[in-house]
């Protein structure tokens, strides 16, 4: 890993990246393209220096509360952050200002920072967001090998229901002739239902492959399953959405459960209950 420093830390529109590669080692990772413009090894992770320092003052500056949102590019609970605690610092300095937060992970590491993620919950809003691509933790392993189990991700949210946290999950990507069946899709929707998440975010059965990223999946796929990276070139060529034969079967199953048991699955709704905050109104759980 190595550090550096940058003029600004957050966004305008609340999104927050406090660092840049990963060490999950997800065989689809779009995060591996080029067009991110990455100048250093992907796992070499790039940690923005001062980070908590820069969002303090960056947060004092604000005339409005919006929601800060982390790990759209790099989960900011990877294995690194129980030594170098930034995520937490900047969790801190997100709950002294007042700031709603809403985080996307693979991993139960959150769970050390119960305590304040519980304090931001209560003074602020909270919602996590959860990434569940397989149910079964060998397959999960296999794609995904330097990530926290299945099961034990599917503990963290039952944690996180029984503190009345909201979940957003996203079951995605579904990789073709890996992951993309009916019966995976069946078994993550029935636990989250169980669960009581809250949404689930779904762009299609498939996963996108450009320049950077796509050499990396086919190497994985030459490794992992020999013979079926010419099944992808045949099938998809050079496309930037590779979708599953089986999108449409699984897609319509989603939205029929959704429907059936109260679960938001549409993209808009799904998008404006994460990014909602009333500036007016500082108990935010009665509105939800």
């Amino acid at each position: 890993m190595h550090y550096k420093k940058y003029k600004h830390i957050l966004q305008a529109n609340g999104r927050l990246n406090l660092t840049r590669g990963c060490i999950h080692a997800c065989i689809y990772c779009d995060s591996r393209s080029d067009c991110y413009q990455m100048n250093h090894d992907f796992t070499d992770i790039e940690i923005k220096e001062d980070a908590a320092m820069m969002l303090d003052q960056e947060l004092s500056r604000k005339k409005k509360k919006i929601m800060i949102k982390t790990g759209a590019m790099s989960d900011p609970f990877m294995d690194l952050e129980p030594v170098l605690k930034q995520t937490r610092a900047c969790f801190e300095v997100i709950s002294k200002h007042g700031f709603p937060l809403s985080f996307q992970t693979k991993s139960d590491l959150f769970l050390k920072d119960l305590d304040l993620l519980k304090k931001i919950h209560k003074t602020s809003r909270l919602v996590v967001q959860m990434t569940i691509t397989c149910m079964d933790d060998d397959l999960s392993l296999k794609i995904e090998p330097n990530v926290t189990s299945t099961s034990a991700r599917f503990e963290a949210i039952k944690i996180l229901r029984d503190l009345n946290i909201p979940v957003i999950l996203w079951i995605s990507p579904l990789l073709p002739y890996i992951n993309d069946d009916l019966d995976n899709l069946k078994a993550i929707l029935n636990r989250s239902k169980e669960l009581g998440v809250k949404g689930v975010i779904w762009y299609g059965a498939g996963l996108t492959l450009r320049r950077g990223n796509r050499e990396y999946f086919y190497q994985q796929l030459d490794r992992l399953y020999p013979g079926l990276k010419k099944k992808y070139i045949e099938e998809f060529g050079f496309r930037y959405h590779v979708m599953s034969k089986n999108n449409e079967e699984l897609t319509n199953y989603l939205h029929n459960f959704c429907e059936k048991f109260g679960i938001m699955y549409k993209e808009d709704e799904i998008w404006d209950y994460i990014n909602y905050f009333d500036n007016r109104n500082p108990n935010q759980l009665s509105l939800f």
